[in-house]
């Protein structure tokens, strides 16, 4: 039997306190180191997919707005050649009223607003060509002198480039429901058309007949 001091059990105990103690503390550090290092990952993959993130919304929003720069740049371009291609290809002259005008497809008010319309029912070059406008109370009003037309006055019409000459022969009032004027023919023609002043129900109608 081994009889130990009582300086010796606490010696041998302050021993094995010490060890336990450094030991807990070395486990605490290591958890918090690992701890630490997965928040500092955990923050930094976030960081990284915000930032890519952001850079991709960044990214996506210049391409919109080049895409959209660019579609405004084709519209702008698009709109002055059609102007460009309208103004030299597709005209109306009457000498004897001063009139020169651009011609637009279509006889809408807004058509006619800026343009003599033309009737898209009617053909554009051989045959029997259709075209209104205005003659008073808006802003633009080419045919206001129509009415001035005599048998034997001329017309020039100009379409792609080729420009014809058509003689009047035909001046009269018809109803806002007579289209006969504006059915295809055989020989070239052009026939104008306007409102009556005062006269909501009947239309003026001008056709001239094309000479070489």
């Amino acid at each position: 039997m081994i009889n130990f001091t009582k300086r010796y059990v606490n010696t041998v105990s302050l021993i094995i306190s010490i060890i336990v103690f450094v030991f807990f503390n070395n486990s605490v550090l290591s958890v918090s180191k690992i701890n630490s290092n997965n928040f500092l990952e955990s923050n930094y993959q976030k960081n990284q997919i915000e930032g890519s993130s952001q850079t991709n919304v960044q990214a996506e929003n210049k391409n919109n707005v080049i895409k959209s720069n660019v579609s405004i740049a084709k519209n702008e371009t698009k709109t002055k050649e059609n102007k460009t291609k309208n103004t030299v290809n597709w005209q109306l002259e009457i000498p004897k009223i001063n009139l020169k005008a651009e011609i637009m497809e279509g006889t809408t008010k807004e058509i006619m607003d800026q343009y003599v319309g033309h009737f898209e029912e009617t053909s554009k070059e051989k045959g029997n060509v259709g075209l209104a406008a205005h003659n008073r109370g808006y802003k633009v009003n080419y045919f206001q002198d129509l009415k001035k037309l005599k048998e034997g006055d001329e017309i020039f019409y100009t379409y792609n480039g080729k420009k014809r000459k058509y003689i009047v022969k035909i001046h009269k009032i018809i109803k806002d429901t007579d289209w006969t004027l504006l059915e295809k023919t055989e020989e070239n023609r052009i026939t104008l058309i306007t409102c009556v002043e005062n006269e909501p129900e009947y239309r003026r109608c001008i056709q001239g007949i094309e000479i070489k």
